[in-house]
């Protein structure tokens, strides 16, 4: 029998920009966000959100402790991931990790071989583009063969929030996020997607790491997520991850693809385009306008469709308003968790859309043979 959504308890760890973004899902949601952990701004979070258990100090031992949580939500930055969601298996919590899931490829084996040893406990990561109504209905024309063969994939994920020497986040430090940055943080969601999208795995790539900055400076305190701070003294420190990037691919079905990934594209927010190109026809999605996909012909005339009009009705049940009615980033995270949740209350079953721990396993995977055929110039089969 299913248990309600209101009756699952959710304990947050990280209060940094992501943190919020999923206790608002889960809100909408009307799951019960029990506990918040992170740093001493976890407790002005918990105060405006209501939540009543507070673990400062980054004490998530304290938290897993609890009796009346369910299910961990990490948001924690990237070089913590593993040691909590590893301690969130081990306290028998299911787990939603933002990716990517571990720093290495031992410790997300490591993770996987956890989580698979504990079946009833969920495991996802956070691949929440997978949740785009556009992204489920390509995924469904791919599978039904209305563009045919898929010949190759083409498309980019451009930010600009790291255009200025001055700009800074963790993220740019390698100790911190990892070796790859802007490949790392959003290019993995690009590949991600594509994946899910075709249903084929990449398992060659080509890859040009470039730097825009060697040098930039720092703030001297921490700075928020997608926000500058340029007051006060400024630290020069040398960069050690890479500004954007060029990847030619190769899926396991035989499409190729290639993909142009930046962290510093002046006036593009927060931009994934996806083309699919098949021995049928095309279609071309972009996440600022995330409602329409364009659809190409030879010799017929090109459509543009809109969600919930005919053409574009197949991401029933993880979709909730109606046309005309934009659904964009903050649905994606709800009806990602609609689905991780169902799976945890066993009101659904069978195959998940989520990304498992052998996704997020795969995507580090594919992150180090991206480092590595930079490294040597050469493809690089994984």
């Amino acid at each position: 029998m299913s248990k309600p959504l209101h009756e699952i308890r959710a304990g947050i760890i990280g209060a940094g920009f992501i943190g919020p973004v999923h206790i608002e899902a889960l809100r909408r949601l009307g799951v019960r966000v029990e506990a918040i952990c992170g740093s001493k701004s976890a407790q002005g979070i918990a105060e405006a959100w209501g939540i009543p258990q507070v673990f400062l100090d980054y004490d998530y031992e304290a938290m897993l402790r609890s009796a009346d949580l369910d299910v961990v939500h990490i948001t924690s930055p990237n070089r913590h991931h593993f040691l909590q969601a590893k301690a969130a298996l081990e306290a028998g919590k299911h787990v939603v990790c933002e990716k990517p899931l571990a720093m290495d490829t031992r410790e997300t084996a490591a993770l996987v071989e956890l989580a698979a040893a504990r079946p009833r406990q969920v495991f996802a990561v956070n691949y929440n583009v997978r949740f785009y109504p556009a992204v489920l209905q390509l995924r469904a024309d791919v599978n039904a063969g209305r563009l045919g063969k898929i010949v190759h994939v083409n498309g980019s994920y451009f930010q600009d929030w790291l255009l200025k020497d001055t700009d800074y986040n963790w993220r740019l430090l390698a100790a911190e996020g990892g070796s790859l940055r802007a490949v790392g943080d959003i290019g993995t969601h690009w590949m991600d997607t594509v994946s899910f999208i075709l249903g084929d795995r990449i398992d060659a790539v080509f890859a040009c790491l470039e730097r825009l900055h060697d040098t930039r400076r720092r703030p001297a305190g921490p700075v928020q997520t997608f926000t500058s701070d340029t007051e006060g003294e400024l630290i020069p420190y040398q960069v050690d991850t890479e500004d954007f990037a060029q990847l030619l691919l190769k899926f396991s079905g035989g499409a190729r693809g290639n993909a142009s990934i930046s962290q510093v594209a002046a006036g593009r927010k927060n931009s994934i385009r996806i083309e699919l190109y098949g021995s049928e026809g095309s279609a071309c999605w972009e996440s600022e306008t995330p409602n329409h996909i364009e659809y190409g012909r030879r010799d017929t005339a090109n459509l543009v469709a809109q969600r919930g009009c005919p053409g574009f009705t197949d991401a029933a049940g993880l979709t909730d308003y109606p046309p005309g009615h934009a659904e964009g980033f903050p649905d994606t995270f709800k009806m990602l968790y609609r689905h991780v949740y169902a799976h945890i209350s066993r009101a659904a079953e069978g195959a998940p859309l989520y990304a498992t721990a052998q996704d997020g396993h795969h995507e580090v995977e594919l992150c180090d043979a991206i480092l590595r055929s930079h490294q040597k110039q050469s493809w690089i089969t994984l």
